[in-house]
Parts: structure tokens; sequence; C-alpha cells
């Protein structure tokens, strides 16, 4: 096998192949001795089929056959002896075909994962928010856990109005024709919530118990599913029962219900967590601070092919998370396609941090020892309130424990930096002031 490797750009290579005729015919053999073994022509016993009138019958499945092993065995061997870092399927082009006494030569057009040399890391300038602890906050909080434990009892007015749950059946129609996603059953919404179309709640609100009712709405111009944009709707609506919210009252009673004796220490116990939360979203933000400011100082392009993957990654975490709390994507109006094309810069900028995190790492001689992983595994179990050995299980998974080195790779690397960075803490609303002014 001769290969050679033409640099078309920084993330694409062209791969030109040339296969000996030694070897071709050897795969041509070995076909034809493999296709003989099964076929069944007329007149012939099977395994007794001369390799003429094989060729006649099977000529095509014996070259799809041999194509199909000379690239992938050329095509792996090269990026291996060549060390050739090939991200998503290769394409193949200009192939000659096969046949017996000649060489093989094909090309394959390939996407590669960008060589990142990352420049002006030391000291980067950043501006950090400072925590501040408003008790309001608290108090929202305390309020938030109050109404969780309302109870939705069975109204006895027989008209619905805001501030109510309703459970309705509804079927959407655009131009006369049902949609996709725009039919429930059993469907409960809070009125006033805002959780559907512009104009729909409103007009719930006011029904009857048992009222059937066509509800006309306009699909916003933003609207993700894009067949639907802009279009007027009709949605026959069905309201099948109106239940109001019933409050406990603020007491140690209600704190007693969720494991602690008064409302103090439920205050108490609100406000550790709420700090815990604020200082990591904090940690958060300047993190993604500090990969913007990388990105600034290091472009470079980004393979379709990873972008697509991150995109994969990110429509499956979104979907998940949707569907976790019974929402269907589609219902809002979220498909794979039109969410790449609105989170696909992104995702491209998600790849780019992530390499410039990873070659910083190399740069700097940033590793993850063995121990490192032990502790992080005993964090999981201890904050799963799972057991030791079942975390140990799950992450004796090469690309589950390859994951986590990644990632204890990035904060190791993103420490780092923020040792070398000049950061000033300043308060949120300068912050965001700032943003605004950007």
């Amino acid at each position: 096998m001769n290969v050679r490797i033409e640099e078309v750009s920084s993330i694409s290579k062209k791969l030109h192949f040339e296969v000996a005729a030694e070897r071709v015919d050897q795969e041509i053999e070995r076909a034809f001795r493999k296709i003989g073994k099964t076929a069944k022509i007329k007149g012939f016993r099977p395994g007794k089929i001369p390799q003429s009138v094989l060729e006649q019958y099977y000529g095509g499945q014996m070259e799809q056959e041999v194509l199909g092993r000379l690239i992938n065995d050329t095509y792996f061997k090269a990026l291996d002896e060549h060390a050739i870092p090939a991200v998503g399927e290769p394409r193949i082009v200009d192939s000659s075909g096969v046949m017996r006494g000649q060489a093989f030569t094909y090309q394959a057009e390939i996407e590669v994962k960008p060589a990142v040399t990352v420049k002006d890391y030391a000291g980067i300038v950043l501006q950090k928010e400072k925590f501040e602890l408003d008790p309001k906050v608290i108090d929202g909080r305390l309020q938030e856990l109050q109404t969780s434990r309302a109870q939705l009892d069975v109204s006895s007015r027989e008209q619905a109005q805001s501030g109510d749950s309703v459970v309705i059946d509804f079927e959407g129609f655009v131009d006369g024709q049902p949609f996709d996603g725009g039919k429930a059953e059993d469907f409960t919404l809070e009125l006033g919530s805002g959780a559907l179309i512009p104009g729909f709640e409103e007009q719930v609100a006011g029904m009857t118990r048992g009222e059937a009712k066509d509800v006309q709405v306009v699909f916003p111009e933003d609207y993700g599913q894009k067949t639907l944009a802009g279009k007027p709707a009709v949605f026959r609506v069905v309201l099948k029962e109106i239940k109001e919210k019933v409050v406990p009252a603020l007491d140690d009673d209600l704190a007693k219900g969720f494991g602690v004796e008064t409302l103090a220490e439920l205050r108490e116990q609100l406000e550790s967590s709420f700090v815990a939360q604020e200082r990591n979203r904090i940690d958060n933000d300047l993190r993604e601070r500090l990969v913007r400011e990388l990105i600034a100082r290091n472009p470079f392009e980004v393979p379709a092919a990873m972008t697509a993957k991150q995109l994969e990654y990110m429509y499956a975490n979104i979907s998940n998370r949707m569907r976790s709390q019974g929402l269907a994507p589609e219902m809002l109006g979220l498909n794979p396609q039109t969410f790449a094309e609105r989170y696909r810069e992104t995702a491209v900028n998600q790849v780019r941090g992530t390499l410039l995190l990873e070659a910083v790492g190399k740069q700097e001689g940033i590793t993850v020892e063995a121990g490192e992983v032990d502790g992080r595994l005993e964090e999981i179990a201890r904050m799963a309130n799972a057991p030791l050995e079942m975390v140990q299980k799950y992450y004796a998974g090469e690309e589950a424990r390859e994951g986590l080195m990644v990632q204890i790779a990035e904060e190791k690397v993103v420490r780092f930096l923020l040792d070398k960075a000049l950061v000033t803490e300043v308060p949120r609303a300068a912050l965001e002031e700032g943003q605004a002014s950007s």
C-alpha cells in the first residue's frame, strides 16, 4: 500500500491510496471463495460452481466486498501509521474499481482534529462577580417550598381563572390540518404561567367545566418549528377540570415536612444550599469568561464533524431534561435541525474551548494521577449517596473513565490559568452593565 497525504487546510486532508495488484488479486480470490460456499445457481452443485460462472452472476457482490475490505483495511492502517487524528467519516472519491492484475486507487477526503498551540494565556484580565447574600432571596426560596406543598383541590367554581390549574384535552390545526406535537390529553396547565403559545392561556381562562372551545392563536415569528412560525392556528380545547391551590402556613409544621424540626433550621439549610449554588454559578461564569478570552486570543477553524457531534450531545441533554419534566421538545418547536440552526455557534465555541484547554494542559504538562481519579470517585459516591463499589464499576468502562479524566484535567487547567490571571471582583450589577455595553 502506498499513501500520499495532501494537506488541504488546517482541518482537512486528502489521502491518495494505491493498493498493489497482487493484493487486489488476493482479495478477489478471497471474495469468490466466500461467495462460492453459499451461491446457488441452477445446474451447479453448491461449492462446485466455476469462478467464471460466479463472476457472471455475482461480480457486483464480489466488487463491493473487495472494495469494502481494501478501503477499510488501508484507510485505518494509514491513520494509525501516520498518526492522523481523523474526525467523522471519510468521503471516498475517485475510486478506480477493482480488476484482476491492476492496482486499486482511491482518495479519501477527511476532516482532522486541529493542531492547537495556545498563545497569550498568562495574565488574562478578568472580572468575577462578587458574592453578596440577599436575605430576600432566601425568603423567596421559603415561599417556593411553601407553594410546592400546596394541594390542588377541585374548585367549586365552574369558571376557570388565572392562577387555576386546569386539566384539558387539546388538538391543534394549521390550515385545517393537525400537526406533530399539537395534541395532548389530560394536560395540566397553570393559567398565567406562560407555558404555551401567547394568547392560549388567556382564552382558556373564562371557560367553564366541560366546555369545548376553539382557541385561535398565531405562532410567534421566531417559533422554533419553522413550518409553524408566524402561522395562525386553531386549538380545539375541552376543559375537563378546574383546580385551585391551597397553600399551607409557613411554620414549623411545614419545616418538618422537609426533614427538619423548625422553620429557622429550614431557612439555614436553604441559605447554605443557596450559597453553594451561587458560588458554583459564579465560578462557572468566570470559567466561561476565561474560555471566551482564550478563544478571542487564539482563533482557529473547527471541523464540521466535531461541531455536529457537540450539537447532538447538547440536543440529547436538553431533550432528556424536557422529557423528565413531561414536555416534548416538539411542543416548543425544537427538533435536531432547528436546534442546530440556533445553537451552531455555541457548539463551535464549546469545541474550541475544549481543544484550547486540552492544548494548554499539554503545553504545561498538566496530567491526571490515578489518586485524583480515585478521590473523584469517592466524591461522586458521597454526593450521590451511592455505594463506592457501584460508582467504581460504572467508571471502570473505558469511555466513562476517559470522560472523567478529561473533566478533571480541564478543571486543573482552569485553576492553573486562573492562578495566572488578573481577577477583579465586582458587584453583579456592574458586571451586567459591562456585558450590556460590550
